[in-house]
């Protein structure tokens, strides 16, 4: 479980994949992301992951105050400024999962497992 809301009414659990899956598609909505990525641990590879397997990409944790910390393997888009990509994606995923769960983000920690060209 990635973390508790306590409301008004009652407490409301919300599970690590369903911040993972959210934090994914809004992670894909970025410019110059062109997918999360998937490292073969038999061949060291990345695979970019595409639909539903996208939170494979996504690490979610919570730490002993209930902040989430957020991890992602992706693939940016070749001759876009890598910098500018992770710093937007960092600032938009913060924002909405905020948005969405109504928990804390800690830490967003992004690792580019590949560049790809877009058609």
């Amino acid at each position: 479980m990635a973390g508790k809301v306590e409301g008004e009414n009652g407490n409301i659990a919300i599970d690590k994949v369903v911040v993972e899956e959210f934090a994914g598609h809004a992670a894909l909505d970025c410019f110059g992301i062109v997918g999360m990525a998937a490292i073969s641990m038999r061949d060291g590879l990345a695979k970019l992951l595409k639909g539903s397997s996208v939170s494979k990409g996504v690490n979610v944790t919570a730490d002993e105050k209930g902040h989430l910390i957020i991890e992602f393997h992706i693939i940016v888009a070749y001759g876009v400024s890598i910098r500018t990509v992770v710093s937007n994606l960092i600032k938009t995923v913060k924002y909405q999962v905020e948005d969405y769960t109504n928990m804390k983000v800690k830490t967003i920690n992004v690792y580019v497992e590949g560049v790809r060209v877009i058609d």
